[in-house]
C-alpha cells in the first residue's frame, strides 16, 4: 500500500518497527500524536518519553522517571550508558532546538548508534524540524497525513458538537454549503480544521450557510505562516478591476471548470498553469491574484528568493515541502512572482555548487508530474534570464505576453482607478489623458493618478482636475521610454513565441 494512503496510526506501526534508528515526526497536534503512539507501540516494546520539564521516563507510567535527565544531553547519555540492551522506543519532544549545543548533538549521535544495535528507535517530535546537516542521512521523516474529505466531514460535525457543549449552537446548513466548507478545509491538519470550524461557529453561536465566508477567513489566518517560503495571500482583486487582457480573461474562464471534481470525473485533467511575460507594471501580478478570486480557490505565493539556505540540502527540502504543501491545499493557485530571480542561475555556470540547477530540476519535476489541481501562475520581466527548459511546450498550458495597454485599455484603466478613488471618470478629459499616457503601463497610470490627487490634497484639499493628471504624466516619463531598447527587444521576442494577453 502506498504510504500516502496510510493513516498516521498505520504509518507509525509500519515505520517504528526498529528499521529506522532516528525518526522525526512533524505535527501541530501533539496530543493526538501521543494517543496514536500509545496505540501503535507493541506492549512488549519498552516505551519512553523525554521533555525538558519531566526528563526521561516511562511513557506508560509517568511517575517512573529517571533522575537528573531533564537536560537533553544527560537523557541521551542515559540511553547510551545505562539503558538495557533491548529494543525500545525513545520519544523526545522539542529536542531540535537543543541540537545547536555540541554536547547534546554528540550525545544524540552516540545514542542513535546504541539503539541501532538493538533495533530500537529514537523519535523526535517537533512542530517543525530543522536538523544539522550531518544528521540528515540518518533521519526517517514521518508527517501526519492531512485528513481526507470524509475525515474532514467528521471533524466539522465533531467541532460543532464540541462548541455546543459550552454554549447553545443553532446548526442548520445546506448540504451543498457543507460540501463547499469541507473542500475549503483541504490542506489543513485535523487540529487546524477543528479550530477553524470552532471559531466560525462561536462567532455568532450558529453554524449555517453564512459560515462559508468565515471558514475561508479563518483558514487564511491559520495558514498565515507556512514556513517563510510559502505565503497565504488574500486576493480580493476581481477580473473587473483589471483593464484589458481580454484574451487572457477568456482563456481563464474556459479553464475555470477544469479545476472541479466534476471535470476530473468527466475525464479532464486540471489546467496546469500559465507564464505571464511582459513589461514591468503591465498587470501580470494583478492577473495572477485575480485568478484565485475568480476561481474561488486559495492563493499561495512562493517566495523564490527565500528558498536558498546556507545548510546543505535545506534549500531543496524547503522547495519540495512548499510544493507538497501547495498540492495539499489544492485546488489552489500557486503564484511565483518574477520567477527569473529565483531560478536564473540555473541556466548558466554558477558558483553555488549546482544548487540552482538542483532547485530548478525539482521545480520542473513537480511541474511535469503533479496530479493535484494546483494551478501555477508564474510571472517574469526578463525573458533572457529564464532557463530555456522552462519554456518548453508542456511546462505551462500557455505563455502569455502582457504588452503595454492600447488606447482603449488605457481608458478603461483610468476609469477603474478614478472610480476606486470615488471620482467620476466623466468629470475629466479622458481623451486627453489617454493621449498623455501613451506607452504608460497600468501601474504607471495608477501612480500618476495617485500623484496628482496628493498634489491637489496638499493644495488646500481641492478637487483634482484634468490638468493635474496631465502634469503628473508629462513630468514622469514611463519605463518604456526610459528603457526603450529593452522593451522593444522583449516585444520582438514575444511576437513569435507568446500569445498576446489582450
Amino acid at each position: 500500500m502506498p504510504h500516502k494512503h496510510l493513516t498516521i496510526g498505520e504509518r507509525l506501526k509500519r515505520d517504528l518497527d526498529g528499521t529506522h534508528s532516528l525518526v522525526v515526526i512533524e505535527t501541530d497536534d501533539e496530543a493526538d500524536l501521543r494517543d496514536q503512539l500509545f496505540m501503535a507501540v507493541p506492549e512488549n516494546v519498552a516505551y519512553h518519553r523525554w521533555t525538558a520539564v519531566q526528563g526521561l521516563g516511562d511513557a506508560r507510567f509517568a511517575a517512573q522517571a529517571f533522575a537528573d535527565t531533564e537536560h537533553p544531553a544527560a537523557a541521551l547519555a542515559w540511553i547510551t550508558l545505562k539503558a538495557p540492551a533491548a529494543r525500545a522506543l525513545w520519544v523526545f519532544y522539542d529536542l531540535c532546538p537543543h541540537l545547536s549545543d555540541a554536547r547534546t548533538l554528540r550525545a544524540l549521535k552516540e545514542a542513535v548508534m546504541r539503539v541501532r544495535g538493538v533495533f530500537g528507535s529514537i523519535v523526535l517530535v517537533e512542530r517543525s524540524a530543522t536538523l544539522p546537516a550531518d544528521l540528515e542521512p540518518e533521519v526517517h521523516r514521518i508527517r501526519n497525513p492531512i485528513p481526507t474529505e470524509k475525515e474532514l466531514e467528521h471533524i466539522v460535525k465533531a467541532a460543532v458538537r464540541d462548541v455546543g457543549k459550552t454554549r447553545k449552537i443553532q446548526a442548520s446548513i445546506r448540504r451543498s454549503t457543507l460540501n463547499a466548507i469541507i473542500r475549503s478545509l483541504r490542506g489543513l491538519s485535523r487540529r487546524q480544521a477543528s479550530r477553524v470550524i470552532a471559531l466560525s461557529a462561536a462567532e455568532d453561536d450558529r453554524f449555517d450557510d453564512a459560515d462559508l465566508e468565515r471558514v475561508l477567513l479563518h483558514k487564511r489566518n491559520a495558514c498565515s505562516d507556512l514556513g517563510g517560503v510559502l505565503e497565504f495571500v488574500q486576493a480580493p482583486v476581481s477580473m473587473d478591476q483589471i483593464g484589458g487582457l481580454g484574451r487572457l480573461k477568456a482563456w481563464l474562464a474556459d479553464r475555470h471548470m477544469g479545476m472541479s471534481d466534476e471535470a476530473s470525473r468527466y475525464g479532464l485533467t486540471p489546467p496546469r498553469g500559465m507564464l505571464l511575460l511582459g513589461v514591468q507594471g503591465a498587470g501580470k501580478s494583478l492577473a495572477a491574484k485575480a485568478v484565485a478570486t475568480a476561481w474561488q480557490v486559495p492563493l499561495l505565493r512562493l517566495d523564490a528568493s527565500a528558498l536558498f539556505d546556507k545548510f546543505v540540502g535545506e534549500s531543496e527540502r524547503k522547495l519540495r515541502e512548499s510544493l507538497a504543501q501547495a498540492d495539499r491545499m489544492a485546488p489552489a493557485v500557486l503564484w511565483i512572482d518574477e520567477i527569473e530571480k529565483g531560478f536564473a542561475s540555473a541556466s548558466a555556470v554558477s558558483s553555488d555548487g549546482g544548487l540552482s540547477r538542483r532547485m530548478f530540476g525539482t521545480l520542473l519535476t513537480w511541474m511535469q508530474e503533479r496530479t493535484a489541481p494546483t494551478f501555477l501562475a508564474a510571472t517574469a520581466n526578463d525573458i533572457s534570464a529564464l532557463p530555456p527548459e522552462l519554456l518548453r511546450k508542456g511546462r505551462f498550458d500557455e505563455v502569455f505576453f502582457v504588452d503595454l495597454p492600447s488606447p482603449a485599455v488605457r481608458k478603461a484603466i483610468l476609469e477603474i482607478h478614478l472610480t476606486r478613488r470615488k471620482r467620476s471618470a466623466a468629470a475629466f478629459d479622458l481623451d486627453a489623458l489617454v493621449a498623455a499616457t501613451d506607452r504608460f503601463s497600468g501601474a504607471e497610470i495608477e501612480a500618476g493618478i495617485e500623484a496628482a490627487m496628493r498634489r491637489a490634497f496638499g493644495d488646500g484639499q481641492r478637487e483634482p482636475t484634468s490638468s493635474d493628471f496631465l502634469d503628473a504624466y508629462l513630468s514622469s516619463p514611463p519605463i518604456a521610454v526610459v528603457m526603450a531598447d529593452r522593451v522593444n527587444e522583449l516585444r520582438a521576442w514575444a511576437a513569435e513565441r507568446c500569445v498576446p494577453a489582450e
